[in-house]
């Protein structure tokens, strides 16, 4: 069990959806929450509606310099969650090379330069607690997702070499798997959602995760059971399932 009084977590992509509702759960569970995004309207929003202690700090995870600077404004913290993601629906039929890009830049490129700022001195203290938000579409490639689901790919792929790193110290490695969570990401979408989830429900999984010593969690459990038993199909039949 995660001990959260008098702790200090910042939460990367805490503006709305998925960031704003675990700042709420982590607050009421009594540690000290820092939300960054690019919004510094909607930043506050959060910050006046958490029920414990917490700032704000405007950060654009895609750029070096917004990233050190928010990380020297933040200081020292016990952990940090990496919720940013930016997304369109898109085929490789139909490439935009400038939004693919910046799905890349921002779903994971954009975590590697926090986590620059941050593992180092969580190394050097042998302690924090890191946790990495991917997506149950990482396990294999979907159509129509060129850009985020490589990236969420990515993601997963940085969170196991983390782990693999890190499982013997006192730097604690999670990764996040969710599936479908009501956002204005996801309003993009034209298609059904099966098993959709509320971004406070998502926010009490993750939750979950990070009060036990797993090292990840796909969730919601039945339909996350789809994705990840498809890592097993044949070529042949998982593409002519998923496409």
């Amino acid at each position: 069990m995660t001990a959260w009084i008098g702790k200090t977590y910042w939460l990367v992509g805490a503006s709305e959806g998925l960031g704003e509702a675990l700042a709420h759960v982590i607050s009421r569970a009594g540690a000290e929450v820092i939300v960054s995004a690019r919004d510094g309207d909607k930043l506050a929003e959060v910050v006046s509606s958490v029920p414990g202690h917490a700032r704000a700090v405007t950060m654009d995870i895609s750029d070096m310099e917004s990233v050190k600077a928010a990380a020297a404004d933040v200081g020292e913290v016990d952990g940090i969650v990496l919720l940013a993601g930016v997304y369109w629906p898109m085929s490789a039929k139909e490439w935009d090379a400038e939004k693919a890009v910046q799905m890349a830049d921002v779903n994971f490129t954009g975590f590697l330069r926090v986590l620059g700022q941050v593992v180092p001195g969580m190394v050097e203290k042998d302690a924090g607690h890191i946790v990495i938000t991917s997506s149950i579409s990482g396990y294999r490639g979907l159509a129509g997702s060129i850009g985020y689901t490589a990236s969420k790919a990515a993601t997963m792929s940085l969170a196991e070499c983390m782990y693999a790193d890190l499982r013997d110290t006192g730097v604690k490695v999670q990764v996040a798997n969710p599936g479908f969570i009501r956002t204005r990401l996801t309003d993009k979408n034209d298609f059904k959602m099966p098993a959709i989830m509320e971004p406070e429900a998502a926010a009490r999984e993750m939750f979950e995760l990070m009060n036990s010593d797993a090292r990840k969690k796909s969730f919601p459990a039945l339909f996350s059971l789809l994705f990840r038993g498809a890592q097993f199909l044949p070529d042949w039949l998982y593409y002519r399932i998923f496409s």
